[in-house]
């Protein structure tokens, strides 16, 4: 497919997705296919021709079709919403062009500002504390994850790595190992299943707190727990609570339980995964006070705010917990470096990414600083290589000249 045929094939999706919106209604709302309905329906093996592309649109119709739920049928009423819109997915689009993989600011300066400015955005309309807001006096800042779940986990880890460096600072002859069977996590027996399973995969220990009439924690029941595992030499060290329960949208008493988890060194956790995009509206932002004794805090956009799949957003109250956390080097590929010392090769690096002719990041190997060379795109070619070596060579020596 070139450039012209993606121009033309672009409009007629564009044109299927808007005529499956607009008559979406009229297809029935779930699936009535078996099990392994699909497997007959294809090929066994990957074809070695390409497809015509209108008879892959076609086959949308007559294989994918047939066994796809309509989410955003009108009489779609079950698990939770799951929103789109055409600007969504018009900005979806432009995503997929660009084709920026945004885990650094160096890796695409623009993606990290944005998502930190959008957040600090979004962060406002709830009216989060200015700790939570990247562009103020505040240590935290917010993120974009794929999921709740991925933001639980995220924040699980976070407060395990926290405590461990706590517990080792005063205790120094404790191993990690002893600290770490000893850690204990709390959460509602009313919270997503995702929530233990964040602790399976921190190799922690949940407990499930008991809730009142109403399925919400009170502090009262989480105290008792706090005192009964400290008096057995456990270590509390991460509590995460609901506002909007899967099966009822019940609200764990934060008010109640951020005082009692602050004064325990129990990182609070909110997920607000359902409910979240309600705190935006003055009339329900009242249920989320006690925001302001969290740790981190999430809820889903793309369950209410017409984002697309996968758009969940963290806020944590200091950025360091997260960074501290997670920070790594990443290496792979061509690895080098010129002779010289570590100095001179960030001299280097720090010369290519100024000419803006080629871009490279660094990394670490056995302590040396080196670069790496990866080639990146599908329009690379050899000649693009050799111009890049080239480019890289010229800086190496006169580098080198200037510094002998």
């Amino acid at each position: 497919m070139d450039a012209a045929e993606f121009r033309r094939r672009g409009r007629e999706m564009v044109d299927y997705v808007a005529d499956y919106l607009e008559n979406i209604e009229e297809r029935p709302v779930s699936s009535d296919v078996e099990p392994g309905y699909l497997r007959s329906l294809i090929p066994t093996e990957a074809p070695l021709e390409p497809d015509n592309y209108d008879d892959i649109i076609k086959d949308v119709e007559r294989v994918i079709m047939p066994g796809i739920t309509h989410w955003n049928s009108p009489y779609f009423y079950a698990y939770f919403p799951a929103s789109n819109s055409y600007p969504a997915m018009l900005a979806d689009m432009l995503c997929g062009g660009l084709g920026c993989i945004g885990f650094t600011w160096a890796a695409s300066p623009a993606c990290t500002e944005l998502e930190t400015v959008m957040l600090d955005w979004l962060g406002k309309m709830l009216k989060l504390p200015d700790h939570f807001i990247a562009g103020t006096h505040g240590r935290g800042g917010g993120v974009i994850q794929g999921t709740a779940s991925e933001a639980t986990l995220m924040a699980l880890l976070a407060a395990r790595c926290k405590t461990l460096r706590r517990i080792r600072a005063a205790n120094s002859e404790l191993s990690e190992g002893e600290i770490r069977s000893k850690l204990v996590a709390y959460t509602s027996e009313q919270a997503h299943s995702s929530v233990e399973r964040a602790s399976l995969i921190g190799d922690v220990t949940m407990r499930m707190v008991p809730t009142d009439s109403t399925y919400a924690v009170r502090g009262s029941m989480l105290k008792k727990m706090l005192e009964e595992d400290k008096a057995a030499g456990l270590i509390p060290f991460y509590f995460c609570a609901t506002l909007g329960t899967t099966a009822s949208c019940a609200f764990d008493n934060i008010t109640e339980l951020g005082p009692i988890c602050n004064k325990e060194h129990v990182w609070m956790h909110i997920d607000a995964a359902y409910a979240g995009s309600a705190f935006i509206c003055p009339e329900f932002r009242p249920l989320l006070n006690g925001i302001e004794f969290a740790d981190s805090f999430n809820f889903n956009p793309h369950k209410w705010l017409l984002v697309n799949f996968d758009c969940s957003t963290m806020w944590v109250k200091k950025r360091e917990d997260i960074i501290g956390a997670f920070n790594l080097y990443f290496c792979n590929l061509l690895s080098f470096s010129s002779q010289g010392s570590n100095d001179l090769n960030q001299l280097l690096l720090k010369r290519i990414t100024n000419s803006r002719e080629i871009h490279l990041v660094p990394c670490q190997l056995s302590g040396v600083f080196v670069l790496r060379f990866a080639i990146c795109a599908r329009s690379t070619d050899s000649r693009h290589i050799q111009h890049a070596w080239r480019h890289i060579t010229q800086l190496s020596c006169e580098l080198l000249q200037e510094n002998h």
